[in-house]
């Protein structure tokens, strides 16, 4: 399956992010696209010019899916309409172990009793 999702290059502190068409299956360290379809720096104020967003529309016409930070990013530039995807992962509610039965000691020494 084809996935558009952002790649990311650039210097430490200094985010840049390709747009590309890749397989699915490949990670986004691997560098492996099949297709570069723009770039996006999210320290510029323009921060859509740089993309084929024809490119864009037309793959996910064809079955091309996006990922969810691309999806959002898109919604809020109002290339594409639709939701956004909540992209954090759901806090789940600490669970609290089971009652642990009380040990009984062995032998119970008392207080005063010289250890040995």
């Amino acid at each position: 399956m084809l996935i558009i999702r952002l790649q990311r290059t650039g210097r430490k502190h200094e985010p840049t992010f390709r747009v590309v068409l890749t397989e699915s299956k490949n990670g986004p360290k691997s560098g492996k696209y099949l297709k570069n379809l723009g770039w996006y720096d999210s320290r510029t104020k323009n921060k859509i010019d740089q993309l084929d967003i024809e490119a864009i529309k037309h793959g996910v016409s064809k079955g091309v899916q996006l990922s969810d930070t691309l999806h959002n990013f898109l919604v809020s530039q109002k290339v594409i309409s639709g939701k956004k995807i909540n992209v954090l992962p759901k806090k789940s509610p600490i669970k609290k172990d089971a009652p642990v039965e009380a040990v009984k000691p062995a032998e119970a020494v008392p207080a005063s009793a010289p250890v040995a």
